[in-house]
């Protein structure tokens, strides 16, 4: 056998389907992690989900006590309710938002202004991301403050202080605030996702377009949203996620209050935990919202190859 043959041979039997796979070792420290921080304490929540257990002493299994309790409970009803305002707080306002704003950033701001311009705006919608989630809640925290606060301040200064008041304390106007600052914390993601995916839209499409007579919301609708879907089925499903297990800025702005204007899945599950020191129960809230957010993905993921098949 030729020396060629034998190199041939030896670079096809390491092809995948040509020989077994081995398991590598290199893979063992991963495979331990993904053990150790992932797999092992999620066996361990849905255990506890069947447990009555306040932390210290020994482990109860009551089997599903905590679950017919968790479909009779208002306020875990309550805290997906505002789940579905957070979603829109972080999905749908900045993923709407965002599909316009890059587009006018690519297709208006970038031609006129060059892409310096386009880029500097950009960085400037994406800071709040760049911002851990605990310093930006901080800061916004700061700005909503009813005594010395600066939107409470820049209303008297405006003459408009009849209008001041105590914008994350009081009932009324808790969610819709804390939604205002979500949006702002999340607005850039979508935008520098989209704009790298108008990269690759080839200009001559607007151009061709242009001269069928198309105005912008046209060449929109017909060249930039069918360009960016896959950018905008990946924002959708990772904000989604993202907004479902929500709880930083609930825990640092309003501990879920006033009353339970503003509680959430995860927040409310971190209460019972450490706070009401019922950790089976907790656990069952944790377990509930991790099935929710596995089938939401599922069904998504089937939805998103659907959608991309059909567009190819």
């Amino acid at each position: 056998m030729s020396l060629h043959s034998k190199t041939r041979g030896a670079a096809l039997s390491r092809l995948p389907g040509n020989k077994p796979s081995r398991f590598v070792p290199y893979l063992i420290p991963g495979v331990l992690s993904l053990a150790v921080v992932i797999i092992v304490p999620a066996i361990w929540n849905v255990y506890l989900s069947f447990t009555r257990w306040r932390g210290v002493g020994p482990v109860r299994f009551i089997g599903a006590a905590n679950w017919r309790r968790l479909f009779r409970d208002e306020m875990f009803w309550k805290s997906f309710e505002n789940s579905f305002w957070i979603i829109v707080a972080i999905v749908i306002i900045p993923t709407v938002l965002g599909l316009f704003i890059s587009s006018l950033l690519t297709d208006v701001i970038q031609k006129k202004f060059g892409s310096k311009v386009a880029s500097f705006l950009r960085a400037l919608y994406y800071l709040p991301q760049l911002l851990p989630v605990a310093v930006a809640s901080i800061i916004m925290g700061w700005i909503f403050r009813p005594d010395d606060g600066a939107f409470n301040a820049l209303l008297h200064a405006m003459g408009l202080g009849v209008l001041q008041g105590n914008w994350l304390g009081n009932p009324k106007t808790a969610l819709p605030v804390l939604m205002f600052i979500l949006i702002w914390i999340q607005l850039g993601y979508p935008v520098v996702i989209f704009m790298s995916g108008l990269q690759r839209v080839d200009p001559e499409l607007y151009e061709a377009v242009g001269l069928d007579g198309a105005n912008w919301w046209q060449k929109f609708y017909v060249v930039t949203l069918p360009s960016i879907m896959p950018e905008l089925l990946v924002v959708i499903l990772t904000a989604t996620i993202g907004a479902l297990k929500t709880f930083g800025p609930v825990y640092l702005l309003t501990k879920g209050g006033p009353g339970t204007t503003t509680i959430v899945p995860s927040y409310y599950s971190y209460n019972q935990f450490f706070q009401v020191q019922q950790v089976g129960y907790g656990a069952a809230i944790s377990t509930a919202l991790t099935v929710v957010i596995i089938i939401f993905s599922v069904v998504f993921t089937i939805i998103q190859g659907h959608v991309e098949k059909n567009m190819d």
